[in-house]
This record gives structure tokens, C-alpha cells and sequence, in this order.
């Protein structure tokens, strides 16, 4: 069975085995990593953090879990110019470094198996965490506190004022919305580092594991013309245009797709 398999059999287990089907995404990237090498590291570290943790309830620990991790040196990873080291779950232990998304997964990996709720919340440019039902996220990063003002804050310095916080930002995410975030992630830093052939496993990912938006086509038609593929490209340029609901952005689709070879024709 290929990598891409194993990584959605094991998000269609149940309950869902997120932190492994993220392991195999770093398979499908690296041949040479072995999945069961780093469960066993995460084992290592989960009786470093149990160690550590006080007799409290299990809500109360999860605050704490982030901050001993945080002790234990995870941190988030500010490369002026990231690889894609920041998001392969993998690298992630290693290192103890990396992107929001990847700090949260190992933490929730950490959590579930240390019996503490823990969620993942699919905010918009800096994943967080939540315990159910709290009246406030935690900051993946050293896990500290963000109520709503907060929340806002950190939209602000990321989109700027035209951005408002809303409900939908605030939600559960899923372990495929976990996983299509990371592949997304992935496809981008592999993109921006000129390895469009590894970006296009990510870009095929995302649409395998759910829907997929206009902006997913568009990330995989623009690899598709670097990669000189041009009935691919107008297959996924067809497939923004359906989902596209900006006239503008109607106009131009139209007006590319115009410019490559039909379908049958000679190229």
C-alpha cells in the first residue's frame, strides 16, 4: 500500500488516527522515513511530559501540557524563508521546531493519548487549540490564553483591519481539515522552494481529502503550466471558474483559458 493510501485509511479509522496519516504524508515526500520510529519518539516524550504533569482534572492540563512542551523546547519555527522541514510532522519532533499546525498536532497526538481534551481550532493564518467548551483558544506556541479580544488582535497583525473575526473561525477543525490545512501548508512551501513535483502531490492531496475551493484549483493549475501540462491546467482552470463566484476573477479565468490548447488539439 502507497503512502498516499495509508494516510487516508488512517483518516478514515475510527476514531481517526490524524498524527499518523500526517507521518505518512512525510512518507510520500521521503521514502526513507519510517512512521513507527517516530510514534515510538513521541512515546519518549509522553512519558517526559506525564512526568510532569500535576494531579488535576483533565481540562486543567491542557494549558500545562503546551508549557511543558514549550519547556521541552518546541517553538515555532521563524525562517525568514521556511522549507518545508516547518510542516512535515516528522522533522517536527526532531527538531522542535515548526509551524502552529504541526506544534498542534503534536500536541493533540500528546493529549489524546494522555487523556486530556484538547481540539484543534482552523483559525485563519495561525492554527490553534482548544479545550471543549473553554471560553478560550490556546496558542499551540508555549500555549498561552486568547480570548476573543485576543483573537482579534491576532487577525489584525496578520490581515489587517479589513479583516473581522467570525464565528467560522472559531470552529472545530476536523482531522481532514487538519490534514488539508497541512497539505496546503506543504504545497506552498515546496512551491516556493522549486520543487513543483513535490508541491503537486500536496496540490492532488488536498482535493482527495475533501472539497476543495476555487484557490486549491488555482495553486494546482499554476504548477500544471510551470510543469507544461497544459490540458491539466485547463481542467483545474474549468474547475475554478465553476466555483468562482468573483466577476473579476471570472473575466480573467476565461480570458487564460482562452490562450491554451483545446482539449484534443495539437500542443
Amino acid at each position: 500500500m502507497n503512502p498516499r493510501q495509508q494516510c487516508l485509511d488512517c483518516v478514515r479509522a475510527e476514531p481517526p488516527l490524524t498524527f499518523e496519516a500526517g507521518l505518512w504524508i512525510s512518507v510520500e515526500h521521503d521514502a526513507q522515513i519510517h512512521p513507527r520510529e517516530t510514534l515510538q519518539r513521541v512515546d519518549q516524550l509522553q512519558r517526559q511530559v506525564s512526568a510532569t504533569l500535576p494531579m488535576l482534572a483533565p481540562p486543567e492540563l491542557a494549558q500545562l501540557l503546551l508549557r511543558q512542551m514549550a519547556t521541552l523546547g518546541f517553538q515555532q519555527d521563524d525562517f525568514a524563508q521556511p522549507k518545508p522541514q516547518v510542516a512535515l510532522l516528522d522533522k517536527i519532533v526532531d527538531r522542535r521546531r515548526g509551524q502552529p499546525l504541526g506544534l498542534a498536532m503534536v500536541a493533540l497526538e500528546l493529549a489524546r493519548r494522555l487523556e486530556i481534551p484538547l481540539e484543534g481550532v482552523n483559525f485563519p493564518g495561525h492554527f490553534l487549540l482548544r479545550v471543549p467548551g473553554a471560553d478560550h483558544a490556546l496558542d499551540p506556541c508555549g500555549g498561552r490564553r486568547l480570548y476573543p479580544k485576543d483573537c482579534r488582535e491576532l487577525l489584525l497583525r496578520q490581515f489587517g483591519p479589513d479583516m473581522r473575526l467570525q464565528a467560522e473561525h472559531l470552529r472545530m477543525a476536523t482531522p481532514q481539515a487538519m490534514l488539508q490545512r497541512l497539505s496546503r501548508n506543504l504545497r506552498y512551501l515546496h512551491q516556493i522552494n522549486n520543487d513543483p513535483l513535490a508541491s503537486l502531490k500536496d496540490a492532488n492531496r488536498v482535493l482527495e481529502l475533501g472539497q476543495a475551493n476555487t484557490s486549491d484549483y488555482l495553486a494546482r493549475a499554476s504548477l500544471y503550466q510551470t510543469l507544461e501540462c497544459p490540458q491539466a491546467e485547463r481542467y483545474d482552470l474549468e474547475h475554478a471558474l465553476l466555483l468562482s463566484d468573483d466577476p473579476i476573477q471570472r473575466i480573467r479565468l476565461t480570458q487564460r483559458l482562452v490562450t491554451l490548447p483545446a482539449l484534443g488539439g495539437i500542443h
